[in-house]
């Protein structure tokens, strides 16, 4: 609707996980480090925390889009699962077809796999996003995927992504064997206002290089005072800012216009 108006090409502040707007502030670089580092370190067990809407499932996307071919990678989005339809999913995901439906036979194509590639060397690693969500059963499944190893490294690393409430899950008497196994931790804090400010800069880029879009500085307050550094809400305000700077045919987005952006955003 408004695209032509301000010469972009494309929405610059959709909602889904596109990776090719993540704007690597300091945090999320340093979080992309840390999975980065725990992946290809084969360090076995790597969480990956924060808000709701910060940014956890886009940095991750971004993540399996940057690893190489020595690098087979798996991604759960659904953590509603039993023990054996998560352990069906990854084989799904790692294009695996095993002998027998049972939790058994799922085990052994996926340890048959993983020996494989370990000979070819080439790493394994299964992502799972909304971690903080899966049961207490299906958590301990998962840290018996951990058994799966060599004398000297892991043969699948494991990411556990999710909201704050993981880390409290994981602090359970019942899961502090998987606890204990978790060597690589990052928490991803929200984005401060010059944050927020380079941000929208950056996905305003990325959407249209030549864009006339701007955000006046208290526009860029207001955003932040309203999303408190979330990227996710951020991008629902200045969408619907956009919106209504381009009914009122203006390239600079005000704080009245980001304001009234929040007014209809709230109801």
């Amino acid at each position: 609707m408004y695209l032509e108006h301000y010469n972009l090409v494309e929405f610059p502040f959709n909602i889904t996980p596109d990776p090719r707007f993540l704007y690597y502030a300091p945090h999320h670089r340093e979080a992309y480090d840390h999975l980065m580092y725990g992946i290809t370190q084969r360090k076995g067990f790597i969480e990956l925390t924060g808000e709701v809407g910060s940014g956890k499932t886009t940095l991750c996307r971004a993540l399996l889009s940057s690893l190489g071919d020595d690098v087979r990678t798996a991604l759960i989005l659904n953590p509603s699962l039993t023990e054996t339809q998560l352990l069906r999913a990854m084989l799904n995901d790692f294009g695996l077809e095993p002998r027998g439906r049972d939790r058994l036979s799922y085990i052994e194509c996926l340890n048959d796999f993983l020996m494989a590639h370990y000979h070819e060397g080439i790493n394994v690693a299964l992502l799972i996003d909304e971690a903080q969500d899966l049961t207490p059963k299906v958590m301990e499944q998962v840290r018996l995927l951990s058994n799966l190893e060599t004398d000297q490294h892991k043969l699948i690393q494991i990411v556990l992504c999710g909201q704050p409430e993981l880390k409290k899950r994981l602090n359970r008497p019942d899961l502090r064997q998987l606890r204990q196994r978790i060597t690589v931790r990052y928490y991803l804090p929200p984005l401060t206002v010059q944050e927020t400010a380079n941000y929208i800069k950056h996905r305003l880029w990325v959407a249209g290089p030549e864009s006339t879009a701007q955000f006046a500085g208290g526009a860029v307050k207001a955003v932040h005072r309203y999303a408190q550094g979330c990227p996710r809400l951020i991008n629902a305000v200045c969408d619907n800012a956009l919106l209504a700077g381009y009914v009122e045919g203006t390239q600079v987005i005000s704080a009245r216009g980001v304001k009234k952006a929040i007014r209809q955003l709230e109801g």
